[in-house]
C-alpha cells in the first residue's frame, strides 16, 4: 500500500478522534472544537503535506480532483483511506466507553445546505492558495487551519453544524445530504473559482 493513503488514513483518523472525542466530552465554549479542528488540520499539513498532500477530507478531494491536481486512482484510494480512518475513531471511541452522538435525522434544508456549502467554499478556497503555491511554505498550515476555522465559523453562521467534511460527518453519526453532499458543492466551486482567480491573465 502506498504511504500518501497511510498518511491519509492516519490523518483522517486523528481528525475524527479528535473532533468526536471532543463533541462527546467536552462543555467547553462552542469555539473549543473548531479551534481543535483547525490546530490538528493544520499540524498535520506540516507533517504529512509533503507526502499526501493532507487532504484528510473526501470533500477536499473531490474538489482537488475537479481542478485536475489529483488522479482518479489516487483520489478513489484516498477516499477510501479517510473514510476508513473515520471508522476506526468510532471505534476507538466505543473502545473508551464514550457515548457517540445519536444519528442525525435532519429534513433537508436549503439555507442550512447552502450555508455548509458557503464553509466548504471558504475552506477550500484557502487550501487552493497553497495549492497553486500562492502561500509561503512555512504558513501552508496556518493558511489551510485558519481556513478550515473559517468555514467552521461561516457555516455556523448560517444555521449549519459547520462539519465541512463528510469522513468527520460519518464518525459523527451525521450522513445526511446537507453534511455530505454540501462539502463536496462548496470544495469543488472553492477550487475552481480559486483556479479562475489564479490563473486569470
Amino acid at each position: 500500500m502506498s504511504k500518501k493513503y497511510i498518511a491519509e488514513f492516519l490523518g483522517t483518523f486523528t481528525l475524527s478522534f479528535v473532533v468526536l472525542a471532543a463533541v462527546v466530552t467536552t462543555t467547553a465554549l462552542p469555539l473549543v472544537i473548531p479551534v481543535m479542528a483547525a490546530l490538528t488540520l493544520g499540524l498535520f499539513v506540516y507533517t504529512i503535506g509533503a507526502l499526501s498532500g493532507s487532504h484528510i477530507n473526501p470533500a477536499v478531494t473531490i474538489g482537488l480532483l475537479s481542478v485536475k491536481k489529483i488522479t482518479t486512482k489516487d483520489a478513489a484510494f484516498y477516499i477510501v483511506a479517510q473514510i476508513f480512518g473515520a471508522a476506526v475513531a468510532v471505534a476507538l471511541v466505543k473502545v473508551l466507553g464514550l457515548a457517540l452522538p445519536v444519528a442525525v435525522v435532519a429534513t433537508f434544508l436549503w439555507p442550512v445546505f447552502m450555508a455548509e456549502a458557503l464553509g466548504a467554499f471558504f475552506f477550500a478556497f484557502g487550501i487552493a492558495a497553497v495549492v497553486y503555491n500562492k502561500a509561503p511554505d512555512t504558513c501552508s498550515g496556518v493558511v489551510v487551519g485558519g481556513s478550515l476555522l473559517l468555514g467552521i465559523l461561516v457555516a455556523s453562521l448560517g444555521g449549519a453544524s459547520g462539519i465541512l467534511n463528510p469522513a468527520v460527518a460519518f464518525a459523527l453519526n451525521s450522513v445526511t445530504i446537507v453534511y455530505v453532499l454540501a462539502p463536496i458543492v462548496g470544495s469543488v466551486l472553492g477550487f475552481q473559482t480559486y483556479r479562475y482567480v489564479a490563473t486569470a491573465s
